[in-house]
């Protein structure tokens, strides 16, 4: 055999047994994957990020999805002849664009659950009004009324807990009901992370349009691999988080104050972000970790 080719059979073990502390650690424990941005459009990265997805279930954790649709939202408003609206970065819903909204939604998450599906895994798909997963309130923003957009009040895991039992992968789409049984669209970060704390999720992981947390958001060399909560907070007291970082950051703090073991924040555009993160020592996104926590079981 040549060199080259022995070469490249062992760099693959290599990856394999780099994996393995992590496949060990995290067997049976549950990771909530928020899957939005850019990674939806595009289909090979949607494949790839539900390729990563499968193998996680199948080497031993137990993952739950949670998804937006905004851009697909965006796009079939335009086609209704409607102009998508938005205030504060919340999208204004009317019971038109509610309409739509929930019908955008349940669509890609079908699409979802078919491709889990092809891939030998059995994947359900449900919104946040099944089994009363999701209940909210109105939510306003600055006190402007913005429509049925929902702020959640309140968690019932049961019946996810109850399909990881059985074996099967849940896709969760963001949409809940009120205490009048109104449907509200609720911000999928947001769900995801309560989703989250309600499940004490070993970890949650963001697939975002970014490459993850920067110390000087116009240095890209100053990208952080590790935060620790304490450091996350200073970040944010000192203005240095900005845009769409501010909520998602202050989520994912939330988070970890209230069960969550890590979260990490992942360019969704890199083909399989999930596993290099995850099963590699180095990582490729921003991990934010307890203050007790060390990142690396070893370094090579």
């Amino acid at each position: 055999m040549e060199d080259d080719t022995m070469k490249h059979i062992l760099e693959k073990a290599e990856v394999l047994i780099e994996a393995l502390p992590y496949i060990q650690r995290f067997n049976r424990k549950i990771i909530v994957v928020k899957y939005g941005g850019s990674a939806m459009l595009d289909e090979n990265l949607k494949r790839q990020v539900i390729e990563d997805v499968t193998l996680l279930k199948l080497v031993g954790f137990k993952p739950i999805i949670v998804h937006g649709g905004g851009k697909d939202i965006s796009k079939w408003v335009e086609k209704s002849g409607m102009e998508p609206e938005f205030i504060n970065g919340l999208r204004k819903t009317d019971a038109a664009t509610m309409e739509i909204a929930e019908m955008v939604l349940n669509r890609v998450n079908k699409s979802l659950v078919q491709k889990v599906q092809v891939l030998g895994v059995n994947a359900v798909g449900i919104s946040g009004k099944d089994g009363g997963l999701l209940k909210v309130e109105k939510r306003y923003s600055d006190g402007k009324d913005i429509g049925y957009v929902g702020e959640i009040t309140e968690v019932n895991p049961k019946v996810l807990y109850d399909l990881l039992e059985k074996d099967f992968l849940p896709i969760v789409c963001p949409i809940g009901m009120d205490d009048k049984f109104d449907t509200y669209n609720i911000n999928a970060d947001d769900a995801a992370c309560a989703i989250a704390r309600a499940m004490k999720a070993e970890k949650l992981a963001f697939l975002t349009d970014i490459e993850g947390v920067y110390k000087d958001p116009s240095d890209k060399a100053s990208l952080i691999s590790e935060l620790p909560i304490a450091e996350a907070k200073k970040l944010i007291a000192g203005g240095n988080i900005g845009g769409g970082m501010l909520p998602k950051l202050n989520n994912c703090i939330d988070a970890m104050e209230n069960g969550v073991s890590r979260v990490h924040i992942l360019d969704g555009r890199i083909p399989h972000c999930l596993l290099l993160e995850i099963f590699t020592n180095k990582g490729i996104g921003t991990a934010i970790l307890g203050e007790k926590e060390e990142r690396y079981y070893h370094e090579s």
